[in-house]
């Protein structure tokens, strides 16, 4: 009885193994081709630029979004206030609705680069604006309650501390009820 050769099998896995090691070699290439425009240590801090104050919200403009199980109030952003600032933070008016008909308005801001937003100034029942007394960054809070901000930002305008996507984007994950958690399920 003749037994097979394992020439070939050898040969096979040795062209194999030699395929995979010039694929990661041209990976390694393209991945230091791209990162060369990018500085390790930059040292330009961030600058906040001056938040324009929109108009009042309208009711025909508010697009809700989900919050989650535990929400005691409705939650909607003004699609006409939502802005990408050139600092690169995402600036919305949210409304607030209580279950007994109370409403809140805020304006505020989102920065994905470093987890935080920001609220600008508070909506007086006449259209017009107060000032905020905590105009401060924070931490956005990732929590069962109180988290109409954590849905914003990891529903909606961030991923990975990046900004996804521009405006038309955004409004249009709210409007269709899709986040970006669907998007990579869809992938």
């Amino acid at each position: 009885m003749n037994k097979p050769s394992l020439l070939p099998i050898k040969l096979t896995h040795m062209l194999l193994g030699l395929t995979l090691l010039a694929m990661a070699q041209i990976s390694v290439a393209q991945q230091l081709e791209w990162n060369k425009n990018f500085k390790e240590d930059d040292d330009t801090p961030w600058e906040e630029i001056q938040a324009q104050l929109p108009p009042a919200p309208k009711d025909e403009n508010l697009l809700p979004f989900y919050v989650g199980p535990t929400a005691t109030q409705k939650f909607s952003i003004d699609a006409k206030s939502l802005a990408i600032g050139t600092d690169g933070v995402v600036r919305y008016t949210m409304v607030a609705v209580s279950q007994g008909g109370a409403k809140n308005i805020s304006f505020e801001g989102i920065r994905c680069a470093s987890f935080e937003k920001k609220i600008y100034a508070l909506g007086r029942d006449d259209g017009s604006w107060s000032p905020s007394r905590r105009n401060q960054w924070e931490p956005v809070v990732r929590s069962k309650v109180n988290r109409q901000h954590a849905a914003l930002t990891m529903d909606y305008f961030c991923g990975n501390l990046t900004i996804m996507g521009n405006e038309k984007d955004m409004l249009q994950r709210i409007k269709s009820g899709r986040t970006l958690t669907d998007d990579l399920l869809k992938e």
